[in-house]
C-alpha cells in the first residue's frame, strides 16, 4: 500500500492540477499537522481516497470544532456537520482507527511553549496517551498488535526534535513506542532545510518518520493481514 505523508508545508507539485497523474498510485493520505483544512479538502477531493489527520500548532481554525473544551461559538449543527464530514478527512488526534486494515493511532499539538491552543506539557501528553491505552489493549486483543502506525504532529524527544522551546519532542512518546510498539511513527513540525538532516530513524523497530512537506510510505500490508 502507498501512503502520501504530509505536514507543515503546502507543496505545489500536491496543490497543482496535475496531482491526480503524479499520485495516483496511492491508496491513503496522512497528514501530520500545521495545514490548512482547504488543503486536505483539495487533497481529498482530488485524489478521492482516504485521508487521516491530526492538529499541530498552527492552521488551527478548526480545532475547536472537534475538541469541546475549546468552546466553539459554532451551532451543534455545525459543529457536527464538520466533524462528520471534516473536510472530506477523518481526525485522528486522540483516538485510534482501523483503515485499510491498518491500525492507527494519533494524538495533535506540540510541546506547551506559550498560551495559545494546540500545546501540551509533558504531562498533559502522557495523559491524553494514557487514556488511549483501553482502545490499544483492545486493538491486541482483537487484531494481535496495539497499533501499526502512529501519527504526531510534534517529534519524540531526542529523534528529530530541536533543543528549543518551541521543538523538543515528548518523552512520553518514547514510553509509548516501548510500550506498543508501532511499525511506524510519523511526525511533522521539524521543518527539513538541510538536506542532510536526518529524515529516518529506527528507534526500539519503530520507524521514525518525519513527514515535512512529503512523504511517500510503502506499507507492506502482509504484515497487517488480520
Amino acid at each position: 500500500m502507498k501512503i502520501l505523508c504530509i505536514s507543515d508545508q503546502i507543496d505545489p507539485l500536491i496543490y497543482s492540477v496535475n496531482i491526480k497523474e503524479r499520485y495516483q498510485d496511492v491508496d491513503l493520505v496522512i497528514s501530520a499537522g500545521d495545514l490548512p483544512m482547504e488543503y486536505l479538502e483539495f487533497i481529498v477531493s482530488s485524489l478521492n481516497k482516504p485521508l487521516l489527520f491530526v492538529f499541530g500548532n498552527h492552521n488551527l481554525t478548526a480545532l475547536p470544532y472537534y475538541h469541546k473544551n475549546l468552546g466553539s461559538s459554532a451551532s451543534l449543527q455545525t459543529i457536527a456537520a464538520i466533524r462528520s464530514e471534516g473536510y472530506g478527512s477523518t481526525y485522528l488526534g486522540f483516538t485510534t482507527r482501523r483503515e485499510n486494515g491498518i491500525l492507527f493511532a494519533g494524538v495533535s499539538g506540540s510541546i506547551r511553549y506559550n498560551s495559545d491552543i494546540g500545546q501540551y506539557t509533558e504531562h498533559q501528553m502522557k495523559m491524553q496517551l494514557l487514556a488511549m491505552v483501553p482502545r490499544l489493549i483492545y486493538n491486541k486483543l482483537r487484531y494481535g498488535r496495539y497499533v501499526d502506525v502512529f501519527v504526531a504532529h510534534a517529534a519524540p524527544f531526542g529523534i528529530h526534535d530541536r533543543p528549543d522551546p518551541c521543538h523538543v519532542g515528548f518523552k512520553c512518546f518514547l514510553w509509548f513506542i516501548k510500550k506498543f510498539k508501532p511499525r511506524y511513527f510519523l511526525h511533522g513540525h521539524i521543518h527539513l532545510y538541510d538536506l542532510q538532516a536526518p529524515r529516518v530513524t529506527v528507534y526500539e523497530n519503530t520507524t521514525v518518520i518525519n513527514v515535512f512537506s512529503n512523504y511517500l510510505l510503502e506499507f507492506d500490508t502482509t504484515q497487517s493481514a488480520t
